[in-house]
Order: C-alpha cells, then sequence, then structure tokens
C-alpha cells in the first residue's frame, strides 16, 4: 500500500513515527561522518530536504534520542553496526536562520538572540547540573529575559552573543564529557536580507565573530554542519574558518543526499500508481546536477506532484523569487538578451565564482548568473576553467533547470508588463506597421506606469544605465513575435553594431518589415531636445548602414524600417524613416 505523503514536513521523528512517505537519505550520516571534516558548509537550492536531513542528523545523535533507534530500523545506516552504536551520542546543538528576514540589523541581531535563547532553553536541564558555576547559570535567564522584553531599545552586547554557543558548548562537555555537534540550517538566509536592505556591512562584521567563536575557537567542538543556499564569500565571514569545507551544487560530494536520483523518483511513481507519468515528470522537475550526478530531482515538487497528480510550478511558487526577479528586472539589456536565449531553449556561456558577494551584484553582469546558479534555476552543461587574472572563476555553460522554471521566468516576464499589457500589444502592431503617432502615445503609456526612478537610471549622471535599461525592456515586448521575426540584438552589421533588429522570417512578406531600432539617452552637452535625439539615432543607423545585414539576408531595402528611441528620465520620443 502507497505510504500517505505529508506536505512541508521536516521534523524526522515525525515522518518516521506517522509512517509518511520518506526516500532515505540515511546514508548521508555516514558520509559525513567519515569525512572527519571539522566543520561542513553544504549549499543547495531551497526546499531540496536541506532541513529535514539536519533534522536527521539531530535525531541520529543527539543524546536527546539516546535509545530511539527504532527511528532507524530498517533504513541505510542501520545496517552497519558500527553506526548503532553512534546513534544517540552525542550532545547536540541545532540553530536555524531561516525566518530571520528582518529589514534592518538591530532587528536582526535579536531574531539570532532569540534563537540562541531556544537552543539554551533546549538545554534547561544543564541549570541543575553541579559542573555550572551559578554565572553560567545566570546566563539562560540573561538571554531568555531579554528575548521576552519588548522594549524596543533593548541592547544586549555583540561580545556576550557572539560567545553564546560557545559557552553553551562548554557546559554541555562539562555536563556529558563529550564534545559537541553544532548543526546550523540556513546559515545565509539573514545575509541576503542584509544586501537587499542596506545593512550588509554591520551584518557581516556581527556573523564574522559569531561563527569564529563557535566554529574556530571553539574547543569543545567534535563537529559541525552549516548549511544554505549561497556559499558566501570567506573573505566576508568566513575569513578566520580554515578548518571549513565548502561543498557546493559543483562539488562532488553528497551528490546525492540532497534532493530525488531518477531511480528514487520513479519507484516512488510506481508506489503511487504513477508510473505512466515519468517522461512528463522528468520534463518538468528533472535538471540538477550536483558535481558529476546529473538527473536530480526536485523534491518539493515531486511530493507535492505525488500528493495532489497534478503538473504545476510547485517548486517556483513556493517563494517569490524577489531577489532573483529585481535583479533580472532592472539588469542591463545583456542580462535580459541571455535570459532571451534561456527562454528559448538555448545555453549561455558566462563565468562563475561560486563565492557569492552579495556587493558584486551591484556592478558585475556576471555575478546575477553565479547566484543563478546556486539557487537552482540554471544547470550546468558543462564547464572550462579560465585562464588568466580570473583564478577563482570558470566559464561554464548554463540552461534553464528544466520546465518548471521556464514557466516561472515567462510568467515572471509577463508580470512585469502585466500593468500595461494592451499598451505593449498596441505598441507591438505600431512598430510593424509604422504607425510612429501611436507607437509614441503607447511608449509613453507604458513608462509612465510601469517605470520607476530607479528602473531608469540611479544617477543623472549614469548615462549608460537608462540606455541598457531601455533597450532590455523594448527587448522584453519583442519576446511574442518570434513566430514572425528573428529578433538579434547587439550585433555587426555594416559599420558598427545596431541595438536591436528584427528579421522578418519570411522574407516575401511585405506585412513584416526588416526593423532597426536605435536606443539613445537625451546628451544635454550637444542636444538641447528629444527631437535633436532622436534625429541622432536615426542618422546613426543610415551613416552605419546597419541595413547591410538585413539586405544580405533577403530583406527588401525599401521594407526595412528604421526608429529611433530617445530618452530623458521618463520622457520617451520616437521618430522613424
Amino acid at each position: 500500500m502507497a505510504k500517505v505523503v505529508g506536505i512541508g514536513k521536516q521534523a524526522f521523528d515525525s515522518v518516521i513515527e506517522n509512517d509518511c512517505f520518506y526516500i532515505d537519505k540515511t546514508s548521508f550520516i555516514k558520509e559525513w561522518w567519515e569525512n572527519k571534516d571539522d566543520v561542513t558548509l553544504i549549499t543547495r537550492p531551497r526546499r531540496f530536504g536541506k532541513t529535514l536531513n539536519m533534522d536527521m542528523i539531530k535525531c541520529f545523535f543527539s543524546n536527546e534520542y539516546k535509545d530511539r533507534g527504532d527511528l532507524f530500523e530498517g533504513l541505510e545506516i542501520w545496517k552497519d553496526e558500527k553506526y548503532r552504536k553512534l546513534q544517540g551520542a552525542y550532545p547536540v546543538i541545532f540553530l536555524s536562520f531561516a525566518e530571520i528576514k528582518k529589514n534592518n540589523f538591530k532587528d536582526t541581531k535579536n531574531d539570532i538572540i532569540s534563537i540562541i535563547n531556544e537552543a539554551y532553553k533546549q538545554h534547561s536541564y544543564l541549570i541543575r547540573s553541579n559542573v555550572l558555576t551559578d554565572a553560567e547559570k545566570g546566563i539562560f535567564d540573561k538571554f531568555d529575559n531579554y528575548s521576552k522584553d519588548t522594549d524596543v531599545s533593548k541592547e544586549m552586547s555583540n561580545e556576550i552573543v557572539c560567545r553564546a554557543i560557545k559557552d553553551l558548548s562548554s557546559m554541555l562537555y562539562r555536563h556529558f564529557g563529550k564534545k559537541v555537534i553544532i548543526l546550523l540550517d540556513e546559515y545565509d538566509t539573514p545575509m541576503q536580507e542584509a544586501y537587499v536592505n542596506g545593512y550588509w556591512e554591520e551584518l557581516v562584521g556581527f556573523t564574522r565573530s559569531l561563527f569564529n567563536s563557535t566554529f574556530k575557537t571553539n574547543p569543545y567542538l567534535e563537529r559541525a554542519i552549516m548549511t544554505g543556499i549561497t556559499r558566501v564569500s570567506k573573505e566576508s565571514i568566513f575569513s578566520d574558518l580554515n578548518n571549513l569545507v565548502v561543498v557546493t551544487t559543483t562539488s562532488n560530494q553528497y551528490e546525492t543526499a540532497f534532493g530525488f536520483t531518477e531511480e528514487e523518483v520513479f519507484n516512488a511513481l510506481d508506489e503511487q500508481g504513477l508510473s505512466d507519468k515519468k517522461e512528463e515528470v522528468k520534463r518538468w522537475y528533472d535538471g540538477f546536477t550536483f558535481g558529476d550526478k546529473r538527473d536530480i530531482y526536485n523534491p518539493w515538487s515531486i511530493i507535492n506532484f505525488l500528493k495532489f497528480k497534478r503538473f504545476k510550478t510547485y517548486w517556483a511558487d513556493s517563494s517569490s523569487n524577489g531577489l532573483i526577479n529585481s535583479l533580472v528586472k532592472t539588469g542591463s539589456s545583456y542580462i535580459k538578451m541571455m535570459m532571451e536565449m534561456l527562454l528559448k531553449g538555448e545555453t549561455i556561456a558566462v563565468p562563475i565564482d561560486e563565492q557569492i558577494v552579495f556587493s558584486e551584484l551591484d556592478y558585475s553582469e556576471d555575478a546575477v548568473w553565479s547566484l543563478m546558479l546556486a539557487s537552482g534555476y540554471l544547470k550546468v552543461i558543462s564547464s572550462d576553467a579560465l585562464t588568466g587574472d580570473r583564478t577563482k572563476a570558470v566559464m561554464y555553460k548554463l540552461a534553464l533547470t528544466n520546465f518548471e522554471i521556464k514557466l516561472m521566468f515567462e510568467n515572471m516576464v509577463l508580470r512585469w508588463f502585466s500593468p500595461a499589457k494592451m499598451e505593449t500589444n498596441e505598441f507591438i502592431k505600431a512598430l510593424i506597421v509604422g504607425d510612429i503617432e501611436s507607437m509614441n502615445e503607447y511608449m509613453n503609456e507604458v513608462v509612465l506606469n510601469t517605470f520607476s526612478s530607479f528602473d531608469t537610471g540611479k544617477k543623472k549622471s549614469d548615462k549608460k544605465v537608462p540606455e541598457n535599461f531601455f533597450h532590455g525592456f523594448v527587448l522584453g515586448l519583442m519576446v511574442d513575435q518570434t513566430e514572425n521575426y528573428i529578433i538579434t540584438s547587439n550585433r555587426e552589421s555594416g559599420f558598427g553594431r545596431y541595438d536591436i533588429m528584427l528579421e522578418p522570417i519570411d522574407k516575401n512578406n511585405e506585412k513584416y518589415p526588416g526593423i532597426v531600432i536605435e536606443f539613445k539617452v537625451i546628451n544635454q552637452r550637444k542636444e538641447n531636445s528629444l527631437e535633436e535625439t532622436v534625429a541622432a539615432a536615426l542618422k546613426q543607423i543610415e551613416e552605419k548602414n546597419y541595413d547591410a545585414e538585413l539586405i544580405k539576408r533577403g530583406v527588401k531595402a525599401e521594407n526595412i524600417h528604421h526608429y529611433g528611441f530617445a530618452f530623458k528620465g521618463k520622457e520617451v520620443l520616437i521618430d522613424g524613416r
């Protein structure tokens, strides 16, 4: 009989005790233990079983679960007699930063204090231990009273907070006579929030001190595991941790410990009476690659499909994807072009540095691909080491992970333009027929309803930012025309590089002319009006002979339209000939 599929269960003992559907990942325990690494950081995309695996580790090693070998009977780890003796043998401290999503440093620090307080409360039996001093027993009350205090001006020194887990480790070591296993789940959630909300530097300094005390200078530490989505740069928060082993999505360790293998998925489909759905499930949810292991499936979507038996974007819909959405939406035309290639099913070749430096996302166009790879939106097709100065980066050929991710991005793009969907449709019609008046009317309506001042340039002096943004925006409007046009951008033709070119697929159908577009943001040192700017754009198309490529491919010269787009802030002027 097929087991009941429970959604959202992250407590290992609850899954086993309720006999819910479970794919055995207990071999991860043996692999990790036999590697004998002091501190291990494992990065995997969200909802890939990180929390359940960490809870499984806790249930296996924690002396709170002593004599609970029944939880592991029949599972892979229980076949090894040596590991049966390790079950319930260590004090364990379990922490999770998954819910720390505040918009300022003080609230984030207070959330970390509350999590530390929960760890102390979990081990409150130590207050009765005769190996603790009165001062150490007082630490329990100090954290508890602080966490209960509703005074917004309350404060606890960084030194006390950063030493807290090390101090608790010392108490547990003296009480049990055994060193401590420390588990920290979703360590990087606060880091992402700090980047988005502008308190990155403050949190980095605090986190570096906390991690140094907990994982580096802690003589009572047996071993530790941290999990997260991204590998935050070692220089930022891990600079003191020379005992840290980092396992990313490209590492050849723990490849099948997180996510489901194809064999595991197909066996589950057989068990649930869904054997005929294997190929469609593969198209939707396969595609993740960890190390050299391909065909890893997204567990959140698989579990939901097994329960509800419908194909949906379960994983993509389980988060707002806010950071990725923002980086792509406000990114340059280069980023939008690459996304267009990915959405067409093509691959992109980009340098990847797996040490995510969040501050680089502001100025490095390639940093977004590193984040998207770590987050699971892209998969590795192949890789080649780069030579030269960029010793950290590797050139990767990447593609969208699977059909679910493709739908997610298509829906994301549609949402960007939904406030003015009718206007954008009309704009494309006007573009093709050469209705300049309507193009101006519709484009100005779209700009007014859709753009923010952030979109059109952070600094008045930063000319390239708005030009790139408008380029990417207009390029995005063209995606519905791929049945009628081959759309290219920033390619060589004649004596220069055009901005956007639409090459009609049917060269003999005069309803679909060739189109060349040039963008210009007003240069107030040279031009007095948008009229002068748009005239300069049209002149550039002719002088650089951008028509050459279209004519070479069979488009008649008389059936090519030129458009100049001139911008000043949110003002737009379009002209053509």
